[in-house]
C-alpha cells in the first residue's frame, strides 16, 4: 500500500500499512498527535472527530473507523492543526476557552474539530452539528455558547489552504484496489465474490476494531463516482449507492420533510458524512432507518452483477436476520423511489433523541381520496428480523372510511404482523404497543394534530 495525503498542511506518504489501519492508530500510535483520542472506538462519541477535505468540500469525521486508504488524494486536519502555524488560536479554541467550555478535556479536542468544520462550513445548526460529540462534565450549554460567540469570526487561511493545495497534490497510486467507476468494480467484484467493499466504514470499520478480523481482499469506493449521483426522472428520485446519508438528507429535506428529518437524526454529522444508503441497505440490519422509509415509498432497488442489471420491490430484498436477496458477485448499485409523497410520515423511537439506534422505526404513507384509504405502505424497522410491511394493518385500512375506528382495528391487526424480540433496547410487549401507537400518532398526525416532542408543549 502506497497512500497519499496531506496531514495538517504537510505532504505525507505511507508505505507498508495494511490499509485496513485506523486513522486513528496512526495518528496516536506513529506521529504521536494525541490530541485525537480514542473513546469508543465505534464512531459513537466523537472524540476521535477530524476533518477530511476532498473535491466535495470538508467534512467532520471519526478517525476510529476511518481506514486509511480511505484517506488517499485527501486532506485531514487534527486538532493539532486547527490552531495557526504560529499556534494561532482558531475562533472556536478561544470561544471555548472564554465560555469555560472544558472540565476534563478529554472530549474538547473532538469538539473543536467538529466546530471549527461548521465554522468553516458556515453551518449554524449546533445542536446538531455537535450531536455526535459526547461530553460527560461540562454539559452541552457552554460549548454551543462558544460556538454561537464563534460562528461569526472570520475563518482562519490556514482552514482554508487544503482546499487549494489539494488543487496541486500529486497523490499518485493508491497501491489499493479503488475502482473509478461501476464498470471496474462489477468487473473486480465477480472475480472477488468473498471480497469485503467499503464505502464509508462506518460498519465495516466495527469488524476492525471491535471483532479484530483481517479483511482481504477489500475494494475501496470512495473514487466510484458513477454511483454517487442523485437524478430525478419521471417523479422518481435515482440515489445511487455511494451516496451519503447527507447528501441523502440533503436531497430529500424539502422534497420528503419526514424522511429528511428522519435522517437528521441518522447517527451524526460525522457518520452521516461517511455512510452511505447502498451500505445501510446491503447491511440488512433489521434496525437500520433508512429501509423502512423507502419501504414505505415504495422504492426500488437496483443490483449489478457482472454486466447483468437487475430490479426489485426493495422489500423483497430483506429475507431473513442478516440474509438478503443478493446473488454471488452481486452488489447494490442505487435505489428509487417516488420524488414527492405529501402523506409519508417516520417516527423514530429511541432511549435517547440525538446519537442513537432505534427501538422502533415506523414509517407510514397511506393515501386518502373521498374519505376512504385507496392505498397502505406501512413498514417497520425494530419489529422483526428484517425492515417488514404491516401487511395485515394495511389490508384492515384500504378501502375503508378513513376514520379513528378504522386506525384501532388496523392497530388489532398490526398484532399478527409481527412477533417483536425483547432485547437491551426494547421489550416485546413495549415494541407492539408502540408501533400500535404510531398508527394511531399518524392518524392525528395527517389531521394536523402536533405530534412531535419539538412541537408539543406543557
Amino acid at each position: 500500500m502506497s497512500i497519499a495525503f496531506l496531514l495538517n498542511g504537510t505532504p505525507v506518504r505511507i508505505e507498508g500499512e495494511a490499509p485496513t489501519r485506523t486513522l486513528l492508530d496512526w495518528l496516536r500510535d506513529v506521529r504521536g498527535l494525541t490530541g485525537t483520542k480514542e473513546g469508543c472506538n465505534e464512531g459513537d462519541c466523537g472524540a476521535c472527530t477530524v476533518m477530511v477535505t476532498d473535491a466535495s468540500g470538508s467534512k467532520a469525521l471519526n478517525a476510529c473507523i476511518l481506514f486509511l486508504a480511505q484517506l488517499h488524494g485527501k486532506a485531514v486536519r487534527t486538532v493539532e492543526g486547527v490552531s495557526g502555524p504560529q499556534g494561532e488560536m482558531h475562533p472556536v479554541q478561544a470561544a471555548m476557552v472564554a465560555h469555560h467550555g472544558s472540565q476534563c478535556g478529554f472530549c474538547t479536542p473532538g469538539f473543536v474539530v467538529s466546530m471549527a468544520v461548521a465554522h468553516l462550513n458556515g453551518a449554524r445548526d449546533h445542536d446538531d452539528q455537535l450531536a455526535g460529540n459526547l461530553c460527560r462534565c461540562t454539559g452541552y450549554a457552554p460549548i454551543v455558547r462558544a460556538a454561537e460567540a464563534a460562528a461569526g469570526e472570520a475563518v482562519p487561511e490556514w482552514m482554508i489552504a487544503d482546499r487549494e493545495a489539494l488543487a496541486g497534490f500529486a497523490a499518485g497510486e493508491a497501491g489499493v484496489f479503488r475502482p473509478a467507476d461501476s464498470d471496474a468494480l462489477a468487473e473486480w467484484y465477480l472475480a472477488n465474490p468473498d471480497g469485503v467493499l467499503v464505502a464509508g466504514a462506518t460498519d465495516v470499520g466495527l469488524w476492525v476494531t471491535k471483532q479484530l478480523r483481517e479483511l482481504a481482499p477489500v475494494a475501496f469506493l470512495g473514487g466510484v463516482e458513477d454511483l454517487k449521483g442523485i437524478e430525478v426522472q419521471a417523479g422518481q428520485l435515482h440515489v445511487g449507492a455511494c451516496v451519503t446519508i447527507s447528501a441523502l438528507r440533503d436531497a430529500v429535506a424539502e422534497r420528503l420533510p419526514s424522511f429528511g428529518e428522519l435522517l437528521r437524526r441518522y447517527a451524526s454529522v460525522q457518520v452521516r458524512n461517511a455512510a452511505t444508503i447502498g451500505g445501510n441497505i446491503a447491511n440488512g440490519s433489521p434496525i437500520g432507518d433508512g429501509p423502512p422509509a423507502l419501504i414505505a415509498l415504495g422504492a426500488t432497488l437496483h443490483l449489478r452483477r457482472g454486466d447483468e442489471m437487475r430490479v426489485m420491490p426493495l422489500e423483497d430484498f430483506f429475507l431473513e436476520y442478516r440474509k438478503q436477496d443478493r446473488r454471488s458477485g452481486e452488489f447494490v448499485a442505487g435505489v428509487s423511489f417516488p420524488e414527492f409523497a405529501p402523506a409519508l410520515r417516520c417516527y423514530k423511537i429511541s432511549k435517547r433523541f440525538d446519537q442513537d439506534i432505534s427501538a422502533v422505526c415506523g414509517c407510514f404513507n397511506v393515501t386518502v381520496e373521498g374519505g376512504l384509504v385507496t392505498s397502505a405502505r406501512i413498514a417497520f424497522g425494530g419489529m422483526a428480523g428484517v425492515p417488514k410491511r404491516a401487511a395485515l394493518a394495511e389490508a384492515a385500512l384500504v378501502g375503508k372510511a378513513w376514520t379513528e375506528a378504522l386506525v384501532e382495528a388496523a392497530a388489532e391487526a398490526m398484532a399478527g404482523d409481527f412477533s417483536p424480540l425483547s432485547d437491551m433496547r426494547a421489550s416485546a410487549g413495549y415494541r407492539m404497543l408502540t408501533a400500535q401507537n404510531l398508527l394511531r400518532r399518524y392518524f392525528q398526525d395527517l389531521n394536523g394534530v402536533p405530534v412531535s416532542v419539538l412541537e408539543v408543549s406543557a
